[in-house]
């Protein structure tokens, strides 16, 4: 009887371990496009059938995923979006820029930004933070809720194809900034993008004061109260010194950036240089916040970078000063 207790009680404490291990909750299947408003943009009518536009072919050769996980025991959502064809892709953790519902994550983005990753064969997974579409918490623009970053190489072990060995992380404008804090706190990370984005809250509040009363101090906990300290936390041109140096990592931006002013990539760059961390830095001429004018170039700058440093496994560049 004695052996028997033990066989149970080992067998529960087994069945324990395996549930705190699991943190994706919860892993859907979006097949159906046709109700949403992004379709008629997608497709067109040929001799009485609805195809995909040409540029949309590769739709065809993904799986889009609704994703629930854990992050600090909060039930958070996102996207995850892959190759329909088997393999052991590299990955890619996107950090979807706004906040609140502003930049919150749709269909859109799964088909347009991750989708177009991922056609290229790359595991691409995204989060709302907490507090955000659906997902339990508060967000804090840059708080805890960058936690629900750093969990996602966990989470990723859990999702079929995902080569967690390689892994890149992509940011735009405060997902350029997640990705920045992100960095700090990470050691699985072999390349970043980020595109507009933010790395002086300082000079953000300076050139946009709706952004102070409006964002900052709605979200940031002890914004009032601790407010030099909450903006230098967010403000990666303050620690460029805790960046690691094996961690290349691309900055793009436009130059007639109104949100996020180019001087913030700018001067970030100076800070790079001052540290010898490896990074890339283009400025995209009369480039708006989302460097529109200049999409096509961005997609091809981001995917070559990730092929670079996660496929081909290209060896670190040189930092130090040298040459004839």
């Amino acid at each position: 009887m004695r052996y028997l207790n033990a066989l149970i009680f080992l067998l529960i404490l087994t069945t324990c371990q395996a549930q705190e291990t699991n943190l994706l909750l919860k892993q859907n299947l979006i097949s159906d496009f046709s109700q949403t408003p992004i379709y008629s943009r997608l497709t067109e009518n040929i001799n009485g059938k609805t195809e995909w536009k040409e540029a949309f072919k590769y739709i065809d050769s993904i799986d889009i995923y609704s994703i629930t996980y854990l992050s600090d025991g909060l039930k958070v959502n996102g996207l995850l979006v892959k190759p329909k064809k088997q393999g052991n892709y590299p990955c890619v953790i996107y950090n979807r820029g706004g906040n609140r519902d502003f930049g919150s994550l749709v269909l859109a983005h799964g088909i347009m930004t991750l989708g177009q990753i991922a056609r290229e064969g790359y595991v691409v997974i995204a989060s709302q933070y907490r507090g955000n579409g659906g997902s339990e918490g508060q967000e804090e623009f840059g708080g805890s809720d960058v936690n629900d970053i750093t969990i996602l190489p966990e989470v990723l072990k859990e999702v079929e194809g995902a080569d967690i060995e390689n892994i890149g992380m992509y940011g735009w404008s405060r997902g350029g900034m997640m990705t920045y804090i992100a960095l700090t706190k990470m050691n699985n990370i072999k390349a970043a993008a980020v595109g507009g984005a933010v790395s002086n809250n300082f000079s953000t509040i300076k050139d946009r004061p709706d952004m102070e009363s409006g964002v900052l101090a709605e979200l940031i906990p002890n914004y009032k109260t601790n407010k030099e300290a909450e903006l230098e936390k967010r403000s990666a041109v303050k620690w460029a010194d805790k960046f690691s140096k094996e961690v290349p990592i691309l900055m793009l931006h436009g130059n007639a950036d109104w949100r996020v002013k180019p001087e913030q990539s700018l001067m970030l760059a100076l800070e790079f240089e001052k540290y010898r961390i490896p990074y890339r830095l283009i400025m995209f001429e009369g480039g708006d916040h989302g460097i529109s004018e200049h999409r096509d170039e961005v997609n091809e700058q981001v995917l070559s970078w990730f092929d670079t440093y996660l496929k081909n496994h290209t060896p670190l560049p040189n930092m130090e000063y040298h040459g004839k």
